[in-house]
């Protein structure tokens, strides 16, 4: 069984920084593409940042110059390094990844982390 944990969420004040990071575990051959999503309140999920497993990475409009996604293959964990929060930037982030659990490739989702952006 695949699982995808998160953690690094939190309550920041605009203008600052987390870093998120999503370990995945469990019966792993390979892990292809990753990525951050994430759902505001009222609001459909929407993409945040990507990563391929060679390393190409693509971000939201929103987001760009300001966050930085990256992963660590030895240790199956994706970063997402937030800077220059915003209040907009407040919603639920959710790791993403498609794994070859050697029978097949799956798309698999986290549990969710809370990030919060206000003064």
């Amino acid at each position: 069984q695949v699982q995808l944990v998160e953690s690094g969420g939190g309550l920041v004040q605009p203008g600052g920084s987390l870093r998120l990071s999503c370990a995945a575990s469990g019966r792993i051959r390979s892990i292809d593409g990753m990525g951050w999503y994430r759902q505001a309140p009222g609001k459909q999920r929407e993409l945040v940042a990507a990563i391929t497993s060679g390393g190409s990475t693509n971000y939201a409009d929103s987001v760009k110059g300001r966050f930085t996604i990256s992963r660590d293959n030895a240790k199956n964990t994706v970063y997402l390094q937030m800077n220059s929060l915003k209040p907009e930037d407040t919603a639920v982030y959710y790791c993403n990844a498609q794994i070859n659990n050697y029978y097949y490739t799956g798309n698999y989702w986290g549990q969710g982390t809370q990030v919060t952006v206000s003064s």
